[in-house]
Parts: C-alpha cells; structure tokens; sequence
C-alpha cells in the first residue's frame, strides 16, 4: 500500500512524518520527499554534532524505515549555490514552500524499535 501527502509552509518534516506514521500504524519505507526547506537540522555522521542552518534548501534525496516505535531518516539537501549536505533527519527541518512525500507500507512485515545497548540507539526490529 502507498499513502501520499502534501507538507505545507511551517511544517516540520520530521514531525509531520511521525505523526503520519503513528495515526495511520505504517511499517515501511519512504519511497521519495520532494520540496524545499527554510530551515534544517541534521545529526551528523559522528551520531553526535549538530548542524542547524537558516537558508534555502531543496530536498534532493530521502530514505528512511518507519514504524509506530519511530522513524529513521537520513536526508540530502542541496543549497543556493548547489553544494549539497546530508545527515540524519532531525526535528526543525522547516518547510519553505512544500514536501510532496511518498510512502510505502508492508503487509506481512512489521518494523520495531528497541534500545540497544552497544549502539546506545533506538535500533530497528523486523518482525
């Protein structure tokens, strides 16, 4: 099954995707986001330091698991100059003008998150 939704100016990315996920109980995949950002807040690839920027910002990859327990997405963005940077999607990616995003849902598995303790992260269970 696919759901398909519209972001709209103000609209945190993440939140609205979580929010998604939990109303309609999805066990799958971003399939694609398309749109643009004002602002953006990413977890580097240390899995520590954050990167926080005020600018414009097109959305030009996505891909993330998602479940119930939470979602994990990693993002790429590119900026006015078309240099491009990319992390783990965090709360306080603010959408500009829109987000188109697709999703794909499975039927006969189900995503879970658990604590791991040598990650210290919320890791993924398939069911």
């Amino acid at each position: 099954m696919y759901h398909c939704f519209r972001l709209k100016n103000g609209d945190d990315l993440k939140k609205e995707i979580e929010t998604y996920v939990i109303k309609n109980k999805i066990s799958g995949i971003i399939l694609s986001a398309v749109g643009s950002l004002n602002k953006l807040t990413l977890r580097l690839a240390d899995g520590k330091s954050i990167l926080e920027k005020e600018s414009m910002f097109e959305i030009v990859s996505i891909t993330g698991t998602l479940s119930e327990d939470g979602v994990h997405i990693h993002i790429s963005v590119s900026d006015e100059f078309g240099n491009t940077i990319g992390g783990h999607l965090k709360d306080g990616c603010i959408i500009n003008t829109t987000a188109e995003v697709v999703l794909k849902t499975f039927e006969n598995i189900k995503f879970k998150r658990e604590y791991d303790d040598k990650t210290g992260f919320d890791e993924l269970v398939i069911k």
